[in-house]
């Protein structure tokens, strides 16, 4: 289509709420297809191949891809004990077989007409509201970690905090709680901005954006916010001990309707 991708996989993820591991896959836009000025919309499919029967395990996805969310949000496939039942063939001799079935993949310019219907909101929700989560100790938090909900514009967010997403960095997301008000065919356009708290010299570490957030897109954020070794460096004050403090500011600051 155009872009170079990865595929990632996790033999043993695990849901928020328990501790069942699952194989779970998401896909990543490449950093040299990843530019300033452009979105790169897709569908696609998610796909653990069944080797005998062709009875694949099948998860849809459609995501925008830029630089504020290179990668989608995690996708828990099928339980670990289902891979390694013998009747499902999905572990066939030791092999497994993933892929990704593109379906439709547009790039758009961020400056163009398309990028730019948004309807300025003129409520009191234009204004940036700030929500600190206190961790009183990074080393218990689940992966991922989820902070308590709290309300922005009449909806409920999370952050979300992958201690140790690939082994070496962390990963840190915005979430929007799943809500059936949305419309599947609106969209909201925040500006965002993430900070984990320098608890010594207050140079905190920040990432800063604008995302659309819609039904199918209520995921944002950073998959390389920081790396680990700057994060548990206790010169940067970032982990004091086992705490750390995370801080997001959010502002809903324009609405689409999108065909």
């Amino acid at each position: 289509m155009g872009h170079n991708w990865y595929l990632k996989l996790n033999p043993r993820d695990k849901k928020s709420s328990g501790s069942k591991e699952y194989v779970s896959l998401r896909l990543e836009l490449a950093n040299s297809s990843v530019k300033s000025d452009t979105v790169v919309d897709a569908s696609f499919k998610l796909l653990i191949y069944d080797q005998s029967f062709g009875k694949h395990s099948e998860h849809e996805v459609s995501h925008s891809f830029q630089t504020a969310s290179t990668s989608t949000g995690t996708s828990c496939m099928i339980s670990l004990g289902k891979l390694k039942k013998q009747s499902s063939k999905f572990l066939l001799n030791n092999c497994c077989v993933f892929g990704v079935e593109f379906i439709k993949v547009t790039t758009l310019k961020a400056n163009t007409t398309s990028e730019t219907l948004f309807v300025q909101k003129t409520s009191i929700f234009n204004e940036a509201k700030t929500y600190t989560w206190d961790i009183d100790d990074f080393f218990a938090l689940k992966n991922p970690g989820y902070s308590p909900e709290f309300e922005v514009g009449g909806y409920k967010w999370h952050i979300i905090m992958y201690p140790s997403r690939d082994g070496n960095h962390l990963s840190l997301y915005l979430k929007l709680k799943k809500t059936n008000d949305l419309p599947s065919d609106t969209a909201n356009l925040v500006e965002l901005t993430l900070s984990i708290k320098d608890q010594e010299t207050g140079k905190h570490r920040k990432g800063t954006g604008r995302c659309q957030f819609a039904k199918n897109a209520r995921t944002w954020g950073w998959s390389k916010f920081m790396s680990l070794e700057d994060f548990k460096n206790s010169a940067n004050g970032y982990l004091v001990k086992t705490k750390c403090c995370v801080v997001a500011e959010v502002a809903i600051v324009g609405s689409s309707k999108m065909e």
